[in-house]
This record gives C-alpha cells, sequence and structure tokens, in this order.
C-alpha cells in the first residue's frame, strides 16, 4: 500500500457514475469534486471540514459532497479508514431529481455532510455492489434504476405524492407479463405508462407489494419452473428465462420455493 493508502477504480454498470473503493490513513487537504459524491464509511473514522460546516463520519456512515465544494478530510486515530464512494455527473443527478420531484425543478444539493441511517446505508451498499458486478443481464439495470432513484429520494428529503397509479401500473404489469423475457428499463415502463420513473417504482410497489424488478424476476422464475417441469436442462431453463445465469436463478428459486431447482426436476421425474 502506498503513502496515500490503496485506491480502487471500478468500472459502473451505469454511464455517468464513477466508483472508488479505499482505505487509507492519509490526510487530504483541502480539495474539491465537479460530481456529487455519496459514500459509505465500512472501518474506521474521519473528520473533515465541508462546506456546510466540521463534521466527523464513523463505521456505517454515509457520507456525501457537492460539486464545487471544498473539504478536506483525516483519519480519527492510528488505523485509517475503508471506504466506498459513488461519484455521479451533475447531468445525470438533475435528471434523477427532476424525475423524483415529478419536474418541480432539478436543482439540487446534498444537505447533510454525514447521515446515520441504517436503511440509506443499506440502499447505498445494495446500489455500489451492483454496479460494480460485472456479467449482469438486462434486468440489473431496472434494479439499479430502481435503488438509485430510492436512495436519492431518502438521503434528499423530497417529499413524494401520495397519489394511486393504479390503471397505469396495470398496464406496466400487463406488459411485464406479456413477455418476461423481454429487455426492460424502468424508462421504459415510464413512457409506457405516461408516468414519471420514480411514480413507477413507488406506485408499483404499493399496488403489488413489490418492486417492478422483483415482479419481473418472480415472472422469470415461474417461467423457468415451467421450462424445468417440462424436462428442459437447468442452464437452458436460466438462459430461456433471461436470468444471468444458472447460480442466479438458483439462488432466487431456493429463496422463493425452498427447494433447489435440481431437487425439483428429479421430484418430476418420479
Amino acid at each position: 500500500m502506498g503513502a496515500r493508502g490503496l485506491f480502487t477504480a471500478r468500472a459502473s454498470g451505469m454511464a455517468g457514475i464513477d466508483a472508488v473503493i479505499a482505505q487509507s490513513s492519509y490526510s487530504f487537504p483541502r480539495h474539491m469534486h465537479d460530481q456529487y459524491g455519496i459514500g459509505l464509511i465500512d472501518r474506521g473514522s474521519q473528520k473533515s471540514a465541508s462546506g456546510r460546516g466540521p463534521v466527523e463520519a464513523a463505521e456505517g456512515d454515509v457520507i456525501t459532497v457537492n460539486p464545487g465544494e471544498i473539504h478536506d478530510g483525516s483519519p480519527i486515530g492510528d488505523r485509517g479508514r475503508a471506504w466506498r464512494m459513488l461519484y455521479f455527473d451533475p447531468a445525470l443527478m438533475a435528471e434523477a431529481i427532476g424525475d423524483i420531484r415529478e419536474g418541480g425543478g432539478a436543482t439540487f444539493e446534498l444537505a447533510d455532510p454525514v447521515i446515520r441511517d441504517r436503511r440509506i446505508a443499506s440502499l447505498f451498499a445494495r446500489l455500489f455492489q451492483g454496479l460494480i458486478d460485472t456479467g449482469t443481464r438486462d434486468a440489473t439495470v431496472l434494479c439499479h434504476d430502481e435503488t438509485l432513484l430510492i436512495l436519492l429520494a431518502r438521503i434528499s428529503g423530497v417529499a413524494v405524492p401520495d397519489s394511486a397509479v393504479p390503471r397505469a401500473i396495470g398496464i406496466a404489469r400487463d406488459y411485464i407479463d406479456s413477455d418476461p423475457v423481454a429487455p426492460l428499463s424502468l424508462f421504459d415502463l415510464a413512457q409506457l405508462t405516461g408516468l414519471s420513473r420514480f411514480q413507477v417504482v413507488r406506485g408499483f410497489a404499493r399496488a403489488t407489494g413489490m418492486t417492478a424488478h422483483a415482479y419481473l424476476m418472480q415472472r422469470r422464475l415461474q417461467l423457468s419452473r415451467r421450462h424445468i417441469a417440462r424436462g428442459m436442462a437447468l442452464a437452458e431453463a436460466a438462459a430461456a428465462s433471461s436470468f444471468a445465469d444458472q447460480s442466479h436463478m438458483t439462488r432466487l428459486f431456493v429463496r422463493s420455493y425452498g427447494i433447489s431447482p435440481g431437487a425439483y426436476a428429479a421430484a418430476r421425474a418420479l
């Protein structure tokens, strides 16, 4: 590990987002970024002078920085600290926040330099891991979009109208039912229903009890079960149902049905 520690840039699965994994005892001088930054302290703690005042962040805390905000950062203690960061291009952030606010304008500033909220930390960790995983298929894009919008809505504290949109969500659900293996994004569902992407996220969860991505995965899982019941090989059933691979299908199969696809296939063969 060098004098400044270990910093690893990882490819992100979404345009306009950079991912960094870091562990360091280095004290950063005052500097700034031209992107929004949202991160999670994984180990240790640090203190910093931000544009929003002096702060301290510890393990499990979410940290944020705005474009052009002058800040520094030093570890607390001798162990250094480890953290993960996602950096968002302002144009992507403006689009997402404008969508959440349903056309209410995208001028936006992250208000809190440190956020102590387990739900937000969990959302960030899920989004970060999903973005740096490689070899994923189309449904993951839908999952990333949902997670990003929910994360930003919770961080920003944007008030979201509770207006129900059952008819539009019914259209979205029928569309998924008609062809669950087709490539699908949150933008596609928004275009289809005439809703914003965030309205789709919230409305689908209210109407069905799960997100659009989770619903799509259930439909693909049901399709894979039918393929297996007809004697299709497990790897072929996974591919025909548009799962990333057989292990992806197996994880969801066991989680939903309590048995593995192999055990199900063997029982059907008796």
